[in-house]
């Protein structure tokens, strides 16, 4: 596939599809499950199904580490947006934002424990993406800076129920942060390179996707879906958005931003690549 261009084009697609679908692992089969559950779980079990999905996320995050796909420092960044999470279900349930229709057993407050783990799934595929793509940046905010700015959101979750909503605020100071920060990953032979803040949006609309996967299973229900089934609304993009710069942060502490190494590097990669057999190179 190497020996022409539009092959070679094809191949890494194929690669960066591939790599995204295997820092998805974690995500991935809790969507297979809330899908699995909704269609083939009995009603009458004697666990409860909320239980039921509990007790898997615990098994698959302990397959993890177990065959180090996860690192235990990574475990642990997770844990910590798990709680994080969980304490917001907590609030967000009790002033009516969204609820859990189904009885179960494991919960607090009214929340099932399972719940975070739909948080961990997010700091997961962070912490799994950064190692399978390599990332570099180029203006890079530090990370005080961005620890602020996730304090800022964490609080305006909740504060926004009594006082001014100050998301747009936190859009622009987002904004400013990241306004010239470049990603680098390497799919291949070759890194490519994209504005952060594109690619936090990106992954937002993937985690809107899956979040209509979770209400249209019955996973959870916002007040418009109680009667009836209807798409989440695309402000929620928005929550998402801020919600994953939180778990950017957290994740950021474990796995610190490298920055982009000196030309030298990539001249060194393009020329071990321009040194391998004629079959390797696309437009040869």
């Amino acid at each position: 596939m190497a020996r022409r261009g539009w092959t070679s084009a094809l191949y890494e697609f194929l690669r960066f599809g591939v790599k995204q679908a295997w820092a998805c692992l974690f995500g991935g089969i809790a969507v297979f499950l809330m899908i699995a559950t909704w269609w083939f779980y009995p009603a009458t079990a004697w666990l409860p199904r909320y239980d039921f999905l509990f007790l898997c996320m615990i098994t698959v995050q302990i397959a993890l580490l177990a065959g180090r796909l996860e690192t235990s420092d990574e475990a642990k960044v997770i844990l910590i947006y798990h709680f994080v999470g969980t304490v917001m279900e907590i609030f967000k349930t009790q002033v009516g934002s969204w609820i859990y229709p189904e009885p179960n057993f494991f919960r607090i407050g009214g929340v099932p424990l399972f719940s975070g783990f739909m948080y961990a799934c997010i700091g997961s595929y962070l912490c799994r993406a950064w190692r399978l793509f390599d990332l570099e940046f180029s203006d890079h905010p530090r990370r005080l800076g961005l620890a602020a700015l996730s304090v800022a959101i964490y609080l305006n979750f909740f504060s926004h129920h009594y006082m001014f909503d100050l998301r747009w605020f936190l859009f622009a100071w987002a904004g400013w942060l990241f306004f010239r920060t470049r990603v680098y990953f390497r799919v291949w032979h070759i890194s490519r390179s994209m504005p952060l803040l594109l690619g936090l949006a990106l992954v937002s609309v993937f985690i809107w996707f899956s979040e209509n996967i979770g209400t249209f299973t019955k996973i959870w229900l916002y007040p418009s879906q109680r009667l009836g089934w209807s798409m989440v609304s695309f402000g929620k993009l928005g929550s998402w958005f801020l919600l994953l710069i939180i778990s950017y942060t957290l994740v950021s502490l474990v796995n610190a931003p490298r920055e982009r190494r000196s030309d030298a590097r990539t001249t060194g990669v393009r020329k071990r690549f321009n040194d391998m057999p004629d079959f390797w190179h696309p437009r040869r």
